[in-house]
C-alpha cells in the first residue's frame, strides 16, 4: 500500500456525505458536530512535508468498512498556518491544542501511526497519556526512530494498549473494535 503525500490516499467526498443529509464522518479542527455511533481519532505523525497524509487514506478505509455509523476525528488541519506561535496565548494555535485534548479523550478508540523518518514529538506526548488505557492502538514500525521506547513502554507492567507493526494491522483492529462498539450500542437500545 502506497500511502504517498496525499496522491493516492482516498479523499472523503464531505459534499456528498452533506448532500445525502447524513452526518459528518470526517472532523477536521475546528469542526464539531454530531458524532456517530462510534468514534475514533487519528493520532500520530503530521510533521508537514515529513509525514505522508495516512489519516485521509485510513479515514476513507474506516468509514468504508464499518460504515456512516463512525465518526473519525482528524487533527491534520486544512488551514493550518504554520507562522502561529505554538504558545497559549496564541488563539489559533490554543484551539487547535483543546480541539486535539477534547476529541482524544471523547474518541472510543485513539488510532495513533508513528511514521519512520519523524520525531513526532506530540505524537509520542499523547502516546503517553493514553499508553494505560484500552482505548490506544498504536502502529509503531520497527524503523521509526524511537520504536524501542514505545515497544517497551506498550509491554510495561500496567500498558493496555495495542501495539501492531503495519497500517494494515491498525486499519483491522481499529475497524473491529469500531463494529464491535456499534454492535454492543445497538443490541443495548434494543
Amino acid at each position: 500500500m502506497d500511502l504517498g503525500r496525499g496522491s493516492d490516499a482516498e479523499a472523503i467526498d464531505v459534499g456528498k456525505v452533506a448532500a445525502l443529509g447524513l452526518k459528518r464522518q470526517h472532523w477536521k479542527p475546528p469542526y464539531r458536530g454530531e458524532v456517530g455511533a462510534a468514534s475514533v481519532f487519528l493520532a500520530g505523525s503530521i510533521e508537514m512535508g515529513k509525514a505522508t497524509r495516512w489519516q485521509e487514506y485510513l479515514a476513507g478505509e474506516i468509514i468504508e468498512a464499518v460504515g456512516l455509523d463512525v465518526t473519525v476525528f482528524d487533527p491534520r488541519r486544512d488551514d493550518w498556518d504554520p507562522e502561529w506561535k505554538q504558545r497559549e496565548d496564541c488563539p489559533p494555535f490554543k484551539a487547535q491544542v483543546e480541539w486535539e485534548l477534547e476529541f482524544l479523550e471523547r474518541a472510543d478508540i485513539v488510532a495513533m501511526h508513528l511514521e519512520p523518518g519523524t520525531l513526532s514529538p506530540i505524537s509520542l506526548l499523547e502516546f503517553g497519556m493514553f499508553a494505560k488505557s484500552e482505548k490506544l492502538v498504536v502502529c509503531c514500525p520497527l524503523d521509526f526512530g524511537r520504536s524501542g521506547n514505545v515497544w517497551v513502554t506498550g509491554h510495561y507492567e500496567g500498558s493496555k494498549c495495542m501495539l501492531v507493526e503495519t497500517m494494515g494491522e491498525l486499519k483491522a483492529e481499529v475497524v473491529s473494535r469500531l463494529k464491535r462498539i456499534i454492535k454492543e450500542r445497538r443490541d443495548g437500545a434494543e
